[in-house]
């Protein structure tokens, strides 16, 4: 039985085993119909390893938490706790090691938890398989098949590795974990072209899968690793976790406020030397400047912001699972979406019949104004399609129902119910006397049934087929013959129901008038009386295209990326306006024939995708990315695993979606409604906006301190504030008013704005103008004052105290301006975020009491200042008020008025 040649062979480019026949691959296996001998499969065991996707190494802990501080903006906050308990400031140094700890365990979770997605695949492995070895049949573990195996398949059974069949008998098996095609594929054993993609391979049964009826044998031709199922799981291991948008913008700013900081505090430190302070004392003041200018209150708010925007999305039925997707969602340029379970229902609904030239919608359909003589039209069409089925249905709710059998037939069946007949019933009243059932070959099925003295033939198939065994048909003016003119219209009205994404069934009868003998088998339908067409569709989900015209008015794109036909695809984008009903549709066999450089174009202006595999899917997720875009992938299949890894975004439905998808997710549908992707879109764009809020806040009063030392050292005067002066401001001020910007709500106008470029940084152009001026005017502005205050008393402390509690009084007023880029802030209600209103009252009375208190102005080298002391510099800072408006007039005078 071992033939040499075989592991030569075997997972080579030249094994094709759908194109060849069955006896061809036999023999390439070294195998026959009776299967491998009981040695031969131990001896293929060693040497092609266990049926099992391998085992992925566990995840070095020590190397993941390392990888945690590994950020520019970390190192800044690294040096800054070490240089605060330098300085001994050991209640700042606590704050900023509090922040490393948090945002390395979030961090260390995230990226744990991301490895599970193989492990999910792993459990969709048969745990057991019926095998032929030396003729008989053996139970045996699903991991010890071994290629050549001869696997026997029935209802019910998971398939348990790829399969070549070589008999098939009735066998449909739900491939739509892999595909995304919702409906049973019928299974045959002839050859099929070598390029037919993965969802078209009628002869092949993948690792995973499930048979929904029938029977079948064939023998193995892939195990583990190598299966459909365990390619998808090397391709979820092989992606690399790329940077988020928001993570490159971090990235970006902390190398820019690193250098900056640095250079400014070497500069100020040798200028100090240069007029000739002690190199002890400037190193303090260099110090203390660096610690106020490093937003080290920025990963507090990131964090922050996130989580928030996360409990948001929770009660909108988005569960986050990677905190930075959130702000990644709302950068998304481009959604690409599975059609089946996500656009749609993931269910076969009737949609409607076509007979004696009337059409009957089933959801205009009102029970009590059906039609009820037996042999009318219509109801002989419904009487049909009931009789030529096997499946069952219970009614458990409105509109629900407990289904058992073929999707297809199911909605046959409550088709029927919607329309007031029970098929139980009719079934009763009509005894079964023999019956042909679907096979591929034969393209219909027929059941012969007693009803009363008499026997009737019911036919349902493919249209052309139940055409050519009919002889006459209902029309109008009754049953007339079927000539060319009547075949001609009714494939017209087959084809175009075809176009409006319908899958489409012909229905017919024949009325014996004597028993018909069935000793020998039904005979084969001949004679019959066309019925009609029944028309079905897995239907758009409630609120689709709403959403997705939402996501148009945001500028965004929706792409529909699926496993289902070219036809079916395009006309459930024409209804949710996807694309047009026209459009151009690239199938997988297109994707194999194009190069990665002519997808790219392809994908900048082609919607739909249909008949894609995982690795289609991949190649589509990729080109999309190498435009530039900002990829959000939503599924709910393995299939759907790799790009989901893969893209900025992997949204995953949450009820029916594999385990597979949720784990390579990093936001899952608790209600599997594409709205809710919208909603989420929504609350990524807010958190953007008040993390960028927040850093112009902390960067603008940042760089005020910075230049006021800067002009101090410049000018020969003394320093306006002391290193302990510098870190109160961040404890103080920072420290309470950027977290209770993370607080900050949504704006109406938020889903009207265009995607911002993934080159944008986490401050515009615009604020990066605005952070200058008020930088600019807080260091102007506070150092005039100190100066004022030195020059009337000669109290060194006292200047010091009326410059830090002016520009503690800037930042409290600067605070309302970081609100809104653009809109006023006298159009902004300081209700609408009680938090910050609540923030700014506790830092102005904390500092006030500081000022009064003996222990923080011993630590602080302050004393107390009279109201009049406290007037001048609430005016002064006041300016910062007038001066940012001017600004957002000046620049934007529309959308300071109505603000975004």
């Amino acid at each position: 039985m071992h033939n040499p040649l075989v592991e030569a062979r075997l997972y080579t480019q030249e094994f094709v085993p759908h194109a060849l026949t069955s006896e061809q691959v036999a023999a390439q296996l070294g195998t026959c119909e009776h299967g491998l001998t009981v040695r031969e499969a131990q001896q293929r065991l060693q040497r092609y390893g266990a049926n099992e996707i391998e085992q992925i190494e566990p995840i070095n802990i020590l190397r993941l938490i390392w990888h945690q501080f590994q950020s520019p903006l970390i190192y800044i906050l690294m040096i800054a706790a070490v240089v605060t308990l330098f300085l001994g400031e050991y209640i700042d140094a606590g704050v900023i090691v509090a922040v490393l700890i948090l945002n390395a365990t979030i961090g260390f979770i995230q990226e744990f938890r991301a490895e599970k997605s193989v492990r999910a695949l792993m459990q969709l492995t048969a745990p057991r398989a019926l095998v032929l070895r030396d003729g008989k049949e053996y139970d045996i573990p699903s991991r010890e098949l071994v290629p050549g195996d001869v696997v026997l398949l029935e209802s019910g059974v998971r398939v348990p590795a790829d399969i070549r069949l070589f008999q098939a008998t009735a066998l449909q098996v739900d491939e739509s974990l892999l595909t995304g095609e919702s409906v049973p594929v019928y299974k045959q054993v002839a050859p099929v072209p070598p390029e037919t993609p993965l969802a078209d391979r009628a002869n092949m049964l993948f690792s995973g899968t499930i048979v929904v009826s029938g029977r079948g044998r064939g023998y193995v031709v892939a195990t583990g690793a190598r299966t459909e199922l365990g390619k998808i799981a090397g391709s979820i291991r092989a992606q690399r976790a790329e940077e988020t948008p928001l993570q490159q913008r971090m990235r970006r700013f902390a190398d820019l406020i690193g250098i900056v900081i640095g250079v400014s505090c070497t500069v100020i430190f040798a200028l100090g030397l240069a007029i000739g302070n002690s190199p002890i004392e400037m190193f303090k003041v260099a110090v203390g400047v660096a610690v106020a200018a490093i937003p080290e209150g920025l990963p507090i708010v990131l964090t922050i912001t996130l989580a928030l925007r996360v409990s948001a999305m929770a009660k909108r039925n988005a569960l986050v699972r990677r905190l930075h997707a959130v702000e990644t969602l709302g950068s998304t340029t481009v959604i690409g979406s599975d059609k089946t379970g996500t656009l749609t229902e993931n269910r076969m609904t009737v949609q409607e019949y076509w007979t004696a030239g009337e059409w009957y919608r089933i959801s205009e359909l009102q029970a009590h104004e059906v039609p009820r003589e037996d042999e009318h039209p219509f109801v002989l069409a419904l009487l049909t399609s009931v009789l030529t089925n096997e499946a069952h249905v219970r009614r458990i709710g409105e509109d629900e129902y407990e289904i058992h059998g073929d999707p297809t037939e199911a909605a046959l069946l409550i088709a029927a119910l919607k329309a007031g007949f029970h098929h139980e019933e009719w079934r009763a009243r009509h005894p079964v006397v023999g019956e042909i059932p679907f096979e591929p070959e034969l393209q219909y099925s027929a059941s012969l049934r007693a009803r009363g003295e008499e026997h009737w033939m019911f036919v349902k198939g493919a249209p052309e087929r139940v055409l050519r065994m009919s002889t006459r048909w209902l029309t109008p003016d009754g049953e007339l013959p079927l000539d060319a003119n009547a075949y001609e219209e009714v494939m017209t009205h087959a084809q175009a129901m075809a176009t409006r994404g319908l899958r489409v069934l012909g229905l017919a009868y024949r009325r014996y008038t004597e028993p018909v003998e069935t000793r020998f088998g039904v005979p084969e339908p001949a004679d019959l009386v066309f019925i009609g067409l029944v028309g079905m569709m897995d239907p758009p989900r409630p609120g689709v295209l709403e959403a997705i015209r939402e996501c148009h008015q945001a500028g965004i794109r929706v792409l529909m990326i699926t496993g289902d036909h070219a036809a079916t695809a395009r006309a459930i984008a024409a209804q949710l306006e996807i694309a047009p009903p026209d459009a151009e549709v690239i199938t997988g066999a297109d994707l194999e024939r194009m190069s990665d450089e002519e997808l790219r174009e392809r994908v900048r202006t082609v919607n739909v995708f249909a008949r894609v595999s995982p690795e289609h899917k991949l190649r589509v997720v990729r080109a999309l990315q190498a435009n530039g875009e900002v990829v959000a992938v939503t599924g709910d299949g393995v299939n759907d695993a790799p790009a989901l890894k893969a893209a900025e975004v992997g949204i995953a439905m949450g009820k029916s979606g594999t385990d597979v998808a949720r784990e390579a997710a990093d936001i899952v549908l608790a209600d599997d409604n594409f709205v809710s992707i919208r909603n989420a879109v929504e609350e990524g764009r807010v958190a953007f906006k008040n993390l960028r809020n927040a850093t112009f806040f902390l960067l603008s009063t940042g760089a005020g301190s910075v230049l006021m030392f800067l002009f101090a050292v410049l000018l020969g005067l003394p320093m306006p504030m002391l290193p302990a002066q510098l870190l109160w401001l961040n404890l103080v001020t920072n420290g309470l008013q950027d977290v209770a910007m993370a607080f900050e709500p949504g704006d109406k106008s938020i889903m009207r704005q265009r995607p911002r470029p993934r080159e944008e940084g986490i401050l515009s152009n615009l604020l990066w103008e605005r952070t200058v001026i008020v930088g600019l005017l807080i260091a102007v502005s506070t150092l005039w004052l100190f100066m004022y205050e030195y020059e009337s008393t000669g109290s060194l402390t006292r200047a010091q105290t009326v410059a830090l509690t002016t520009v503690v009084l800037f930042q409290n007023f600067h605070v309302g301006n970081a609100r809104s880029e653009f809109r006023s802030v006298f159009l902004l209600s300081p209700l609408r975020n009680p938090f910050l209103l609540i923030a700014v009252i506790v830092a102005t009375s904390v500092h006030a009491v500081a000022l009064y208190l003996p222990f923080t102005q011993f630590v602080l080298r302050v004393e107390p200042i009279e109201l009049e002391a406290w007037l001048r510099s609430a005016l002064v800072a006041l300016s910062v008020v007038v001066v940012v408006e001017a600004h957002k007039w000046l620049r934007h005078p529309k959308l300071a008025r109505e603000g975004i």
